[in-house]
């Protein structure tokens, strides 16, 4: 057993954490420099630790400076860059996701009132509220990772932090392809779609790599061009567009009014005269006003939403816009089939990979019902060292053509399809 993992050095650490706490003067602003000379003075002048070895020392310094100003045992994990995923269940129970796989970690959280103190300097950062009247919040951190929180008593186990982390490298759409995300054949196919500007949405589960595709997708846009991205939490990273401006939308204040919602920067969006508009994820009644954007002088935009496949995300559009209007089901259909061009549908295997399962073109309406033209399908071949082979196959031709056509990029197009 190693010295960090006996009793003492927990309750060392914690009498050295409550002597370093008299001793800052913590009525004014302290340096982090000003944190490190007390911890170092402290550690010099305990004679407890002299069982300690110079090693441990080291460890217990940066465990007392990370709960003093940063994310206390978070901050060590979110600092591995092996770990896409934290999440806490309350003080005791900590676990990690590497290589798609959880993992319970030896963390822990001092005290329940350690763990809530954290979770407020989270939520500061990002001017956003949580409390026990408002437990449940989305939050982002300085580094862009995605925050969600929830405190009792919805949740019966205690504080609930999940991170999603996104990597420090942007990946591009080559890059995506050589890590099997899909054939590299298929970059032109990808890249006529933005360039002729057809509206897009990228659907999947929770995991599966929205996000990061859409980052990615987002290299093809002209840099010329005048993007606004719409977010519930800020984490889109677009890359190589000058003209970009970022909205994000505002929690109500303490007397429920001053809300902005995704709805409403839609909305605004439209007199900033964009190119094209980027909404992180559509999940509710916004729905209506992100179609009516597509529909309005705004082709090429681009979105994402939780669906199980290319069909349900038809399914599940539909559903959001009645959520914010009473209108006829066979008039939300015709909107939607006006709107959206193109859905690329995400999954993971049984072996954790990310792959894009399928690529469809809204075809249009036949006896009341939306129909989807799939051009490409994932097809299984086989399992090799427990990896899941497959590609993407070629289905279908693309019917609408038209955008490709006025943009000059049915060329573009056709490579890949030849490919």
């Amino acid at each position: 057993m190693s010295t960090t993992d006996m009793p003492e050095w927990e309750e060392q650490k914690q009498l050295l954490h409550e002597r370093i706490v008299r001793e800052l003067d913590l009525s004014g602003e302290v340096s982090d420099e000003m944190i490190g000379k007390v911890i170092d003075n402290c550690l010099m002048d305990e004679t407890n630790l002299s069982g300690f070895s110079l090693a441990d020392k080291i460890r217990m310094r940066t465990e007392l400076f990370n709960s003093l100003r940063r994310l206390d045992v978070l901050t060590e994990l979110l600092s591995d860059p092996s770990v896409t995923e934290v999440m806490v269940n309350g003080c005791d129970d900590i676990y990690v996701e590497r290589e798609g796989c959880l993992v319970k970690t030896d963390k822990h959280f001092s005290s329940e009132e350690k763990l809530r103190a954290v979770i407020q300097q989270i939520v500061a950062k990002c001017n956003r509220r949580i409390n026990d009247a408002e437990p449940i919040v989305d939050a982002r951190l300085t580094d862009g990772s995605r925050v969600n929180i929830v405190l009792p008593p919805v949740s019966l186990s205690g504080p609930v932090i999940t991170v999603r982390r996104f990597p420090e490298h942007i990946l591009t759409m080559e890059e995506l392809s050589e890590r099997g995300s899909f054939e590299r054949e298929l970059l032109p196919v990808f890249e006529a779609f933005v360039r002729a500007k057809y509206n897009i949405v990228i659907s999947g589960g929770t995991g599966c790599g929205k996000t990061t595709f859409l980052n990615a997708l987002s290299g093809y846009i002209p840099p010329d061009e005048r993007i606004i991205t719409i977010e519930d939490s800020a984490e889109l990273q677009l890359q190589g567009i000058p003209n970009l401006v970022r909205l994000e939308c505002r929690n109500a204040n303490v007397s429920g009014e001053q809300e902005i919602t995704i709805r409403d920067l839609i909305k605004t969006s439209l007199r900033m005269r964009p190119t094209r508009v980027v909404v992180g994820e559509v999940r509710d009644a916004a729905a209506i006003d992100m179609l009516q954007a597509m529909q309005c002088g705004h082709d090429g935009s681009i979105s994402t939403a939780h669906a199980n496949s290319a069909e349900d995300t038809v399914s599940r559009l539909e559903t959001m816009v009645l959520m914010g209007m009473d209108i006829p089901l066979a008039a939300v259909k015709k909107q939607i089939t006006q709107a959206v061009d193109i859905i690329i549908h995400l999954g993971r295997l049984r072996d954790r990979s990310r792959r894009v399962l399928s690529v469809s073109e809204v075809k249009g309406m036949e006896k009341n019902d939306i129909v989807l033209n799939k051009l490409y399908e994932f097809t299984e071949t086989g399992e090799s060292e427990g990896h899941v082979l497959g590609y993407l196959r070629k289905v279908n031709n693309l019917l609408h053509i038209d955008k490709l056509l006025y943009t000059g990029n049915m060329e573009l197009y056709k490579k890949g399809e030849r490919a």
